[in-house]
C-alpha cells in the first residue's frame, strides 16, 4: 500500500490534470458508429456425433417461427398523437422523479419549456442500408493513427490511468481503447451534439421505447439535479449518450465515481472521472485484471465448426489438446481459463477464443465486432501487432432487406427466429448453423450473400 505521502501527491497530480486539461480539446477524426450497430452477438447449437469433443447436445427440431411487424407506436398517427400530448406526458413524469430524489426546482427548471426533438424519430427506426462485414468495421476503427493517438493519451494522463488501474483492478489499455472508439479520445463528433434531456424526454414520451426512455430521462434530471455534470456540456447522441466514453443517463448513475474528489461525478470534463468510471464499469460487469480478453487462433484441419458456439465452453487447455493453437505456435498462458470459439467472419477469416473479459465488453455494447475492435485495439496499444490471419474480401454486408429475407426463410422452413425484424441474433444464428449442417455446408453460422444463395436455390 502507497504512504499517505504518496497517494497525497498522486492525487494532487490528478486534481491538476482534471483542472488543466479539457476533454474537447483533445481532437481526432469523428466517427459515426451507427452504421454498425446491426452486428448482434451470435449463439448456436451443436452437435457433437463424430466430432473431436463429446459431451454436447445436439440440434433441437425447428420450431413455429413468431411473426413481426411495425410497433404501433411508431405508425405516423402514433407520433404525431403523442407530439401533441408531450407537455402532459412530462409533466405527468414528476412523480416518479420526485421519487428518485429530483427536487421540485430542478424539474420545473428543466422541464417547463422543454419541447421534443421530432428529428429523433428518424432516426429511431432507420437503418443503414447495408451494414459493415466484421472485418471491415474492426479494420475502419483499429487504425494506425487511433493506436497512435492512444499510446499518446497513456503516457499523458500516466498518473490517472497508474491510479485508476490500482484502484479498480482494470487494465488501463482496455479502458483507453473504449475511450478511442467510443468518441476518438474525445473528438466532439464522436461524442454527438444533441441535448441529453431533450433527447431522453423526446424518447420517454413518443415512440416505441418509452418505458425504456423514461428511466433515462429521470436518470438525466437527477444528473442536473446532483450538478455533477453542467446542462449545457451535458451534450451527446440522438438516444442520450455522452461524454468522451459515451455513458447512458442510467449506466451513469450506476458507475460513474467521482475520481478527482470535486464533488462531481463529471464524465463529460474531469479526466480523471472519465477513466475511473469507464474503469469502474468494466469492473462491475466483471471484468477480471491480468486476465486476457481472447486470443487469436489457428484451427486444425477438418476442424468441426459446429463448435463455434458461445454455448459450449471449454479451458484453454482442452481446446489446446484439440488441435487449436495461436499463431506463431504461441501457447496459452493460463490453460484453465474457460473460452468459447467465435468465428466473427466465418469460418473464412480470423478465429477467437473469448473469454470473461470479452463477455466484460460485451456488457458495454453487447456486439460482437464493437467487443472485438476495442480488444484487438488495446492489445495494439499494449504493443501487439496486427491480426496474424486476413479478413475474408466480403463486397459488402447485407441489406436489411436481405438480412430480413434469410429470417424469413427460416422461418417458412419451421425454425423459430423470432421477429421478422433484420436483426439476427442467437436464435437467427442458430438456425442458420442448423440449415448449413442439413446442407453439408461448413456450419460456422455465418450469415453472407453466399448462404442467401444458398437458401434461395
Amino acid at each position: 500500500m502507497a504512504s499517505r505521502t504518496t497517494q497525497g501527491t498522486a492525487q494532487q497530480t490528478i486534481r491538476e490534470i482534471a483542472r488543466g486539461a479539457s476533454v474537447r480539446g483533445l481532437l481526432g477524426a469523428g466517427l459515426a458508429l451507427a452504421a454498425v450497430s446491426l452486428i448482434q452477438p451470435a449463439s448456436a447449437q451443436a452437435q457433437t456425433t463424430g466430432s473431436i469433443f463429446g459431451g454436447f447436445a445436439g440440434f433441437g427440431a425447428p420450431q413455429p417461427a413468431s411473426t413481426g411487424g411495425g410497433h404501433p407506436d411508431m405508425a405516423p398517427e402514433a407520433i404525431a398523437a403523442a407530439q401533441a400530448n408531450f407537455p402532459n406526458c412530462i409533466a405527468a413524469l414528476w412523480p416518479l422523479a420526485q421519487s428518485k430524489g429530483v427536487s421540485r426546482a430542478t424539474f420545473e427548471r428543466y422541464t417547463s419549456a422543454l419541447e421534443p426533438d421530432m428529428k429523433i424519430m428518424d432516426f429511431m427506426d432507420s437503418q443503414p442500408e447495408f451494414s459493415k462485414p466484421t472485418g471491415a468495421y474492426v479494420t475502419m476503427l483499429v487504425s494506425d493513427w487511433r493506436v497512435k493517438k492512444g499510446k499518446e493519451i497513456l503516457a499523458r494522463y500516466k498518473p490517472v490511468f497508474d491510479q485508476v488501474e490500482k484502484a479498480y483492478g482494470v487494465d488501463r489499455y482496455a479502458v483507453a481503447a473504449i475511450w478511442g472508439i467510443e468518441s476518438t479520445y474525445g473528438d466532439p463528433k464522436g461524442i454527438g451534439s444533441r441535448n441529453v434531456l431533450v433527447s431522453t424526454a423526446t424518447l420517454a414520451c413518443i415512440g416505441r421505447r418509452q418505458d425504456y426512455f423514461r428511466d433515462e430521462f429521470i436518470a438525466t434530471l437527477q444528473i442536473l439535479d446532483r450538478d455533477d455534470v453542467p446542462y449545457d456540456h451535458l451534450k451527446g447522441s440522438w438516444a442520450g449518450a455522452f461524454g468522451p466514453t459515451q455513458f447512458m443517463p442510467t449506466s451513469f448513475q450506476r458507475f460513474a465515481v467521482d475520481f478527482d474528489r470535486d464533488g462531481k461525478r463529471n464524465v463529460v470534463d474531469s479526466i480523471p472521472d472519465i477513466i475511473a468510471s469507464t474503469a469502474n464499469n468494466l469492473k462491475l460487469d466483471g471484468w477480471e485484471l491480468g486476465k486476457a480478453w481472447g486470443y487469436e487462433v489457428v484451427l486444425p484441419q477438418g476442424f468441426d465448426y459446429r463448435y463455434a458456439n458461445r454455448s459450449f465452453k471449454q479451458s484453454l487447455g482442452q481446446w489446446a489438446k484439440a488441435g487449436i493453437t495461436r499463431p506463431g505456435g504461441k501457447g496459452f498462458p493460463r490453460a484453465t481459463d474457460q473460452a468459447y470459439l467465435l468465428l466473427p467472419a466465418g469460418a473464412g477469416g480470423p478465429a477467437f477464443l473469448m473469454m470473461s473479459n470479452f463477455n466484460a465488453i460485451l456488457k458495454y455494447n453487447p456486439a460482437d465486432a464493437y467487443a472485438l475492435a476495442i480488444g484487438h485495439l488495446a492489445d495494439r496499444l499494449r504493443g501487439g501487432g496486427p491480426f496474424a490471419q486476413a479478413w475474408p474480401a466480403e463486397e459488402r454486408g447485407l441489406s436489411k432487406a436481405e438480412r430480413q429475407e434469410i429470417q424469413g426463410r427460416l422461418a417458412q422452413m419451421g425454425y423459430d427466429i423470432g421477429n421478422v425484424d433484420g436483426i439476427l441474433g442467437q436464435k437467427t444464428r442458430n438456425a442458420i448453423q442448423d440449415f448449413q449442417v442439413r446442407r453439408g455446408l461448413l456450419p460456422d453460422g455465418y450469415p453472407n450473400l453466399v448462404l442467401l444463395e444458398q437458401m434461395r436455390r
